[in-house]
C-alpha cells in the first residue's frame, strides 16, 4: 500500500528484456537515498507500479516486471538514464498524507495538454473511454504514482494541477506531450462501480 507522496526520484541503469521464470524484464534503478531503509523482498512503488527487490547492491535495486505490467504500464518504455518516482510501502504509524494507492496500474495514459498558468502547469491525460468512469471532478487519482486531484474533466481527458513542489520532486516536471504516464484509478470508486454493476439492492417496503 502507498500513499502516493513521491519520497524521491531514481535513475534507471539498466533494463534487460527476457523471457524467463515469468518474468519480461530485469530493472535495474539507482533509489538514492532510498537504499539505506531498503531491504531484499520490500515493495516500492516505481512511477505508480508496485515491484519487488530482488536484489540491491549499494544504491542499485533490481525488480523483475512481469508481462502483465509491461503490457498495462510505461516499465517497458523506459531508457537507461531516464528517471522514475520512488516511494516505498507506508509502514504502520506513518502519516496518510496523499490517498490509498495500491501500485496496481490500470493502464497508461497520454500527455495530450500541458499549459502553465502563473507558477502552476494544468495538464491533460487522455486515458481509456473505459476507465473515465471512475474519474470523477475533485476525486483522486494516481498519475506515474502521484497522488492528484482531478481539476477538470472533458471527454476521454481529465485535468490535473501541479503545482511547483510536485514540477520538482516527481518526473511530471519532465513530462511533456506525447508522453505516456501510468495511472490508477481511485480505489473506492473502483469498487463502488463494481458493487453497483453487480449487487442488486432490494428494498424492503412493507
Amino acid at each position: 500500500m502507498f500513499t502516493g507522496i513521491v519520497k524521491c526520484m531514481g535513475r534507471v541503469e539498466d533494463l534487460m528484456l527476457h523471457e524467463r521464470e515469468g518474468s519480461a524484464l530485469t530493472l535495474v534503478v539507482d533509489i538514492g537515498e532510498l537504499a539505506g531503509r531498503t531491504r531484499i523482498g520490500d515493495s516500492i512503488s516505481v512511477n505508480g507500479v508496485c515491484l519487488t527487490v530482488v536484489a540491491l547492491d549499494g544504491s542499485s535495486a533490481t525488480f523483475n516486471v512481469i508481462g502483465e505490467t509491461v503490457r498495462r504500464s510505461n516499465i517497458g518504455m523506459l531508457k537507461r538514464g531516464e528517471y522514475v518516482n520512488l516511494e516505498p510501502s507506508i509502514r504502520a504509524g506513518e502519516s496518510m498524507d496523499g490517498h490509498f494507492v495500491l501500485g496496481h496500474v490500470d493502464g497508461t495514459g497520454t500527455i495530450v495538454e500541458r499549459n502553465e498558468e502563473g507558477d502552476q502547469v494544468i495538464m491533460g491525460i487522455e486515458i481509456d473511454r473505459g476507465l473515465m468512469r471512475y474519474i470523477a471532478m475533485k476525486g483522486s487519482v494516481a498519475v506515474d504514482g502521484v497522488s492528484l486531484t482531478v481539476a477538470g474533466v472533458r471527454g476521454n481527458v481529465f485535468y490535473v494541477a501541479l503545482i511547483p513542489h510536485t514540477l520538482q520532486v516527481t518526473t511530471l516536471g519532465l513530462k511533456g506531450v506525447g508522453d505516456k504516464v501510468n495511472v490508477e484509478v481511485d480505489l473506492l470508486a473502483r469498487y463502488i462501480a463494481n458493487l453497483l454493476e453487480h449487487t442488486n439492492i432490494l428494498v424492503d417496503t412493507k
